[in-house]
């Protein structure tokens, strides 16, 4: 007997998993904020102190964002978001020109957002799991847990399988992500949307919005291109599909570039935040006065003081020359519990109805013209 399973046998769960089909039985249900108002709640933590007070400022903050039509207002999405039921609310605010980009992490987008566009599902994993005592037996059962929830293993390899084959129609070259993220984006719309009919990937391809994923190997897209590469290096090729992060860098400069004012709307802090961040103290290489983005929000769980967050407070981030700090608001809240509050208070003041399509990826792509071919 291997070690691991000695000490499998040693501290053996107390009692055996159900059969798989019983464990991926209740699906994950996205969070409608359009179905309620929650404005009076958060106008009432506007009285309040601690981090109510800094969540009604946040969402003040933001719906000056959103009603600042000279703004282009970027979200940033670090974390497991889409897998804890947030999709709608990020669709919602897409469809409604609230969001003009995304700079996000793999797993949000692809290996979540696209993942349940094949017509997967994520599924509610019951409150004993979380103790870690099963993990092992569910890794033999091909179940991946986050947290709370579970998610098909099985599932997600047609997932990478799916990611790969599309590196494969691509032109062999190296892509901006918010090019291959466009590409994703196209095929749901020419296959359909399964599941419930929405997804990020989808409705940003249909209304211009450029998703950024600033490590985008690190995710099913990643699974997918080892597989493309693999099978061109094996039919001798010399060209393949690949990631350009310098090219993404510069796209993503050009949304900042290109409007008179930009403001942040940041799930979590890590790389989509410093990513986007970045973009304010870029503009001397396009031969401009940097300018510092003039709202910006942060929900976050994370401390400062080891480290964490980047180790950057929105008011840090202003000696940097990356935020303004007349419209900042950091709001120390779990994801789940802030976002939908916050964005909920903006889309119901409906201060988007006026708010132009900005479609910045036709504002890009004529900056930067390459062929977008697909065999």
């Amino acid at each position: 007997m291997s070690l691991a399973k000695e000490t499998q046998a040693e501290f053996a769960p107390p009692s055996p998993l159900p059969p798989r089909s019983e464990i991926l039985q209740s699906p994950i249900k996205h969070f409608d904020m359009t179905a309620v108002d929650v404005r009076p709640v958060v106008e009432q933590m506007a009285s309040t102190a601690f981090s109510g007070r800094d969540l009604a400022r946040a969402a003040r903050i933001f719906d000056a964002m959103t009603g600042d039509h000279e703004c282009a207002a970027i979200l940033t999405l670090a974390g497991s978001l889409i897998s804890a039921g947030m999709k709608h609310v990020i669709v919602d605010m897409l469809e409604a020109n609230m969001i003009d980009a995304v700079v996000s992490t793999g797993a949000n987008i692809v290996d979540q957002d696209f993942f349940e566009a094949l017509g997967f599902k994520h599924y509610i994993a019951d409150d004993r799991y979380k103790s870690g005592v099963w993990d092992d037996q569910l890794r033999e059962l091909m179940i991946d847990r986050i947290y709370d929830t579970f998610i098909d293993e099985e599932e997600l390899r047609v997932c990478d399988d799916l990611c790969g084959e599309i590196c494969d129609r691509l032109e062999p070259r190296p892509h901006s992500s918010r090019e291959y993220m466009g590409v994703l984006g196209k095929h749901l719309d020419e296959v359909g949307v399964k599941g419930d009919g929405k997804s990020i990937l989808h409705t940003a391809y249909k209304k211009g919005v450029p998703i950024f994923l600033p490590a985008a190997a690190d995710c099913s897209a990643g699974f997918g291109m080892i597989q493309h590469q693999m099978r061109r290096m094996k039919a001798g090729e010399s060209t393949m599909f690949s990631i350009d992060a310098v090219r993404d860098f510069y796209e993503l400069c050009l949304v900042k570039d290109k409007n008179p004012s930009t403001g942040l709307f940041m799930i979590g802090g890590g790389v989509p935040k410093n990513y986007a961040q970045d973009i304010a103290v870029a503009a001397d290489i396009f031969g401009k006065e940097p300018t510092m983005h003039k709202y910006a929000v942060q929900i976050t769980v994370a401390d400062v003081r080891d480290g964490a967050l980047s180790s950057s407070t929105l008011k840090e981030a202003c000696s940097w020359g990356k935020v303004d700090v007349a419209e900042e608001q950091m709001v120390f809240s779990e994801a789940t519990v802030a976002m939908p509050l916050i964005a909920g208070y903006a889309w119901h003041n409906r201060k988007w109805e006026r708010r132009p399509e900005k479609r910045l990826v036709d504002v890009i792509e004529s900056e930067t013209p390459t062929e977008q071919a697909v065999a």
